[in-house]
């Protein structure tokens, strides 16, 4: 696997080795040990996939402590343009974001650990959308930060008048309105 951190610390992607021949393709999508070794070490507990059309917007979501979650993403049918929003407080990106395009064609994975809110755009007809967690999903943890707030200058491919929400989304604060409950000095160290 091909490792790219990114510029705000903690962000990667993976891109798996893949294997053609006439008949199609193969690759390993997670190997623990390696994950381990070249990324983080980190225990993944939970999966969820999700199933979205052109024009869906989630996000942007995160998990209080405890029940925090590091996620390990990917898009297996369709593609997104995935985000990641930096709300630990003292990070020197704090309030910064990545965009990330995930795709059943690139086979790329994204790695967003604790201390992120975290969304997605579909761009194509259809999304099948997975994710890997740390920790258990815990509803009364739920957190979110509004994706469409101009001050965070999150661009999306998707005209606004297109955009498809839940009312639980549209209910997000804005950023500056928003107190985080992760502190870079604790969640930089996972």
């Amino acid at each position: 696997m091909e490792i790219t951190k990114l510029d705000i610390e903690g962000l990667v992607i993976i891109e798996p080795r893949v294997f053609h021949d006439d008949r199609g393709y193969f690759f390993e999508s997670f190997s623990q040990r390696e994950f381990n070794e070249k990324v983080a070490p980190t225990v993944f507990v939970q999966d969820n996939e999700s199933k979205s059309v052109r024009g869906v917007v989630r996000g942007l979501h995160f998990q209080c402590p405890p029940h925090a979650q590091a996620k390990l993403v990917r898009c297996v049918v369709g593609c997104v343009i995935d985000i990641a929003l930096d709300i630990r407080k003292g990070s020197p990106t704090y309030g910064k974001y990545a965009a990330v395009e995930l795709s059943a064609d690139n086979h790329r994975q994204f790695f967003i650990p604790e201390g992120f809110a975290h969304g997605f755009a579909v761009v194509s007809d259809t999304a099948v959308f997975q994710y890997k967690c740390n920790n258990y999903y815990a509803p009364t943890s739920e957190g979110g930060v509004d994706i469409n707030d101009l001050e965070l200058g999150i661009e999306l491919p998707i005209d606004f008048s297109q955009r498809i929400f839940s009312e639980k989304d549209l209910r997000h604060p804005k950023f500056k309105d928003f107190v985080s409950p992760f502190n870079f000095s604790t969640t930089s160290r996972q």
